[in-house]
């Protein structure tokens, strides 16, 4: 099936077969953008991302059920596959994986792939098992697609700590490429859940981002103590009472595990609920 001109793969086996044709024929590095559709800016600059240092590119669309808790947004999450391929193919994806759930999770299927100890921090001790689901897509769409590179957004820094772990430990070929996150000209992190924002829930999201201006701002006059840090992003919240505070952490980005002192590469990391769309946002300290 092609959308656009860009085939349309629906099976692990055609996924796989397409990915040794192009390396056994044409000598090509593989590069896989995994996505949950609903794709925006910072997807795009993935995409090319992978087209710029790989020379086939496959783009994956599957929004994952085991990354969702049982009250989370699974039913509602943003659905625009037909846009999502067209961006796709503009931005240089070769061929678009779109399986269904059948086809990644089996009748019957028990196995799952959970990096502990990260799993349960940050984001996975919002979301008990969001990481667990992460971590088996991963891991699958890896198999299937035998990529060279696997290209991730830096907004979902936690999710790339753990991804990291996994290909280690796995010791998977992957090389895992992280690309900085894309944001509005207001600072607000690019996300497919920005969707469910009221135009004044949009206006007090911004909170995020000002609160890690607030932090960077601190560092760059010196400031590196986390506790410190920590309650300059807090301060930020308590101006925009609309906005619940999820978590904020300074950690390692390798463990995810709280630091009190920054270094240069700590991890500047937030979640919040906005109305009741949750959304994240960090930054790497310099």
């Amino acid at each position: 099936m092609e959308i656009f001109g860009t085939p349309i793969l629906h099976t692990v086996a055609e996924l796989r077969h397409w990915s040794r044709q192009k390396r056994n024929e044409n000598g090509h590095t593989i590069g896989l953008v995994p996505t949950m559709g609903a794709l925006h800016a910072g997807h795009a600059s993935l995409i090319r991302a992978a087209r710029a240092s790989c020379g086939a590119v496959a783009v994956t669309i599957f929004v994952n059920p085991t990354q969702f808790g049982p009250n989370e947004d699974f039913a509602r999450y943003p659905r625009t596959f037909d846009a999502d391929c067209a961006m796709a193919q503009r931005e240089g994806a070769d061929v678009i994986f779109a399986p269904s759930v059948e086809e990644l999770y089996p009748s019957g299927a028990t196995t799952f792939v959970e990096v502990e100890g990260l799993s349960n921090r940050l984001d996975g001790a919002s979301r008990p098992s969001h990481f667990r689901g992460v971590a088996t897509i991963v891991t699958k769409l890896l198999i299937a697609a035998e990529p060279d590179r696997a290209f991730f957004g830096q907004k979902d820094a936690a999710q790339v700590a753990v991804i990291r772990r996994m290909t280690a430990d796995l010791r998977l070929a992957a090389e895992i490429v992280v690309c900085p996150t894309v944001r509005d000209p207001d600072g607000l992190a690019m996300s497919s859940r920005n969707i469910y924002l009221s135009p004044t829930e949009r206006a007090q999201a911004l909170t995020l981002s000002r609160a890690l201006r607030h932090v960077e701002v601190l560092v760059a006059q010196n400031e590196r103590r986390a506790e410190a840090l920590v309650a300059a992003a807090r301060n930020a919240f308590a101006a925009e009472p609309a906005v619940r505070v999820d978590y904020i952490a300074l950690v390692d980005w390798a463990t995810l595990e709280p630091v009190e002192i920054a270094v240069p590469g700590s991890l500047c990391a937030m979640a919040a609920y906005v109305g009741s769309t949750r959304l994240i946002d960090n930054v790497i300290l310099s």
